[in-house]
């Protein structure tokens, strides 16, 4: 990630001068051109359809983790399940991450830069076919090897970018770029070491992870774009949220097919569909990218959305273990299988308010709604079977109670200012 946490007084970098006099229509059309920072206050900045595809890939890594977990958590195993999801899951947002803010940073669209992030993309879906193994046999070979091309490919774009790069802008490309390679060397734990040491490994590598941009960035904030960062996280939410569905709805098709049990799966549905809703309502409510304004912003907002990307899509894993225990193929009880589904939603909302909402937020009341919100959910498993439905209606009522009071709020300040201007934002 290239938002490391220096201080908000960090120097904020200039976009490299060009080194050529040729016009820019010629420089644009020389098929590899020197990978050079990009403006902060860069106009229109929007995600390319390379961002896109690359976005899209990564989604298969995330759809073999929740299959995974499914089965994980349907035969009983949830503990080690879960601990094998947010280890593969973090490979895979790290790496996301770490290619989304340096191309928000150094994208030059030129030909090399599209075949290098192509690797990435190719070891991504290394890393999605040894899920089931690191699931199933504690295998991480593959996972391990995907990860490597991913990070490799990284590091060579950080390597490129310290060659057109001078200064403090150099050290923190080339800091970056070792730090990404040594990190690689440390992740072998998971491979050789025996298996009770490998929690072990992952906690202390995911400390050294992060800890690279922490160190690279000490001295030079790279230049992000704070609306196409915005941007990015929120297409990556949209394709969780997708996939969240696609699972949901592929189950209960299966199930509908294999055991003719439509009255069972119809309130797991609508509470499914429900949730999902709500958790698109609420994260694109507030225009984040006017809190990202520094690098000690961006630092925990970003980190941050490990929690949102990972409920978000274990949200759909949890939809799929409802639809097995209603039809009887589950080894686990009504509670549990609701908890699947409630868990990952009360995480999902009370990171949404604690990374940006809360920020949008006038008042008590406003400030109240999705913690309340997230309680309410977690209650809703010892309902049992009807746990799901009724953590949807309650995500759903908390949508139109925040509607509400953001309504009332903006009229009381309409009304206070008397149309000398336009309200501040109180968005709920």
């Amino acid at each position: 990630m290239t938002t490391g946490s220096t201080s908000p007084h960090s120097p904020s970098p200039s976009p490299s001068p060009a080194s050529s006099s040729t016009s820019p229509s010629a420089a644009r059309a020389r098929p590899v051109r020197r990978l050079v920072a990009r403006g902060r206050g860069e106009a229109h900045r929007v995600a390319s359809p390379l961002e896109l595809f690359f976005d899209l890939c990564f989604v298969v890594a995330i759809s073999q983790a929740g299959v995974a977990l499914v089965h994980a958590v349907a035969e009983g195993h949830a503990g080690r399940g879960v601990l094998d999801y947010a280890m593969v899951f973090f490979a895979i947002w790290w790496a996301w991450m770490n290619f989304t803010w340096f191309a928000s940073a150094y994208d030059n669209d030129d030909v090399l830069y599209r075949v290098v992030t192509l690797v990435q993309i190719a070891g991504v879906l290394v890393l999605a076919a040894g899920v089931s193994r690191a699931f199933d046999g504690h295998d991480f070979v593959a996972v391990w090897l995907g990860y490597l091309i991913m990070r490799l490919a990284l590091a060579a774009q950080w390597l490129r970018a310290a060659r057109g790069a001078e200064g403090a802008e150099r050290t923190t490309a080339l800091r970056y770029a070792f730090g990404v390679l040594l990190c690689m060397v440390g992740w072998l734990g998971l491979v050789v070491l025996p298996e009770p040491a490998r929690p072990w490994v992952f906690l202390v590598m995911v400390v050294a992870e992060l800890s690279v941009p922490v160190i690279a960035e000490r001295d030079f904030a790279t230049s992000w774009h704070p609306h196409h960062i915005a941007e990015r996280y929120g297409l990556f939410t949209i394709i969780v949220l997708g996939e969240t569905i696609a699972a949901a709805t592929v189950a209960v098709k299966s199930a509908v097919d294999e055991h003719d049990a439509l009255g069972e799966l119809v309130p797991i549905a609508v509470g499914g569909l429900l949730i999902v809703f709500a958790a698109w309502w609420i994260y694109f409510v507030v225009p984040i990218h006017g809190h990202l304004r520094s690098n000690a912003q961006a630092f925990l907002w970003g980190y941050g959305h490990y929690l949102i990307f990972a409920s978000a899509a274990a949200i759909g894993a949890g939809l799929e273990v409802a639809v097995e225990e209603a039809v009887g193929t589950a080894h686990l009880s009504a509670t549990a299988a609701s908890a699947a589904v409630t868990v990952p939603t009360a995480l999902f909302l009370l990171t949404v308010w604690a990374l940006h909402a809360r920020y949008f937020k006038v008042g008590p009341a406003q400030q109240l709604v999705l913690p309340v919100t997230a309680l309410l959910v977690v209650g809703c498993t010892f309902l049992g079977d009807q746990g799901v439905p009724a953590a949807g209606l309650v995500c759903a009522l908390a949508v139109a109670v925040g509607t509400t009071l953001t309504a009332r709020a903006e009229a009381r300040q309409e009304a206070r200012e008397a149309g000398a201007g336009r309200a501040p934002d109180a968005r709920a």
